[in-house]
């Protein structure tokens, strides 16, 4: 199965100890890994500097290569995970609530945190 990451997906593994790709293979399997250019964009502006936040950036810009990244309409990361999602009939990975909301609003299933370092399914 096909998921679309967003920015907070990919910096995950510094943030949460999360090992993304490993529980995206558990819950679809093998699939593409795809990522919008805005959320390259977002990551490479984030990764300056040395904080926790610019750490984690730096660390989910390296995970991008294990992806392909896409083209899209949309001006704003969130918009086009938004529309990634829906013209792949893809799984949106994200933490963002407010995103989390839209998602499932437009019946996108949406890969998330659970517990400490899972990740789970909410359908829409």
């Amino acid at each position: 199965m096909t998921a679309v990451l967003d920015t907070n997906a990919l910096m995950m593994p510094v943030e949460c100890n999360v090992r993304v790709f490993d529980e995206l293979d558990r819950l679809l399997g093998a699939g593409e890994r795809l990522v919008p250019q805005a959320v390259v964009v977002e990551l490479e502006d984030l990764s300056t500097g040395a904080s926790e936040e610019a750490t984690a950036a730096s660390v989910g810009r390296d995970l991008v290569d294990r992806c392909s990244i896409r083209d899209h309409e949309a001006d704003y990361a969130d918009d086009a995970v938004l529309e990634l999602a829906t013209a792949e009939d893809a799984y949106a990975v994200t933490n963002d609530g407010p995103l989390k909301k839209r998602l499932l609003a437009e019946a996108v299933p949406v890969i998330g945190l659970r517990d400490r370092n899972k990740l789970a399914i909410t359908q829409p």
